[in-house]
């Protein structure tokens, strides 16, 4: 299985690029995983609901032309649908079942998604409605997909919750 992040803009902080680091080495058991960096538009602090647009727009074209045709992709949006841990693993695992090799998991700009990479998401998956810093989610979706590639292996990585 290969598994892709798209995310927009550059890792700076060191911390976060460690994170990523661990959890891709510990990926790399399950899946091929990479992550792919595209520029963010540079924008000045107040823009015009036009502008917003533009910017989306902009990082958008340069997120879809990582997206091959036969790629299922999730788009990181807070109206996407929420999922425990269990039922991402599932989907993961489904996935893989019926034939589909390459998922990529989108995650926006400051801005958030175009509606252009929206629509040529297969779904839409929130992480809860807290905002949290693009940059951050990397590792936190990262993280995600270790544990749902660990509770489909059965191994004891993540605590089932007990009634």
């Amino acid at each position: 299985m290969n598994i892709k992040i798209i995310g927009v803009g550059k890792l700076k902080e060191k911390y976060l690029k460690q994170g990523i680091a661990e959890y891709a080495k510990r990926l790399g058991t399950f899946c091929k995983f990479q992550i792919v960096e595209v520029p963010d538009e540079k924008a000045p602090e107040k823009l015009s609901p036009a502008e917003m647009e533009g910017v989306k727009e902009k990082e958008g074209e340069r997120i879809l032309a990582k997206i091959k045709d036969k790629e299922y992709v999730y788009a990181l949006a807070i109206e996407g649908k929420e999922r425990s841990s269990e039922e991402f693993a599932k989907e993961l695992e489904d996935l893989g079942t019926y034939g589909t090799s390459d998922i990529t998991f989108v995650i926006g700009g400051s801005l958030g998604l175009s509606p252009e990479v929206l629509k040529r998401a297969n779904t839409k998956i929130s992480f809860g409605r807290f905002t949290l810093p693009h940059q951050l989610m990397r590792m936190v979706l990262a993280e995600q997909i270790y544990r749902g590639f660990m509770i489909n292996a059965g191994r004891p990585y993540h605590k089932q919750e007990i009634n």
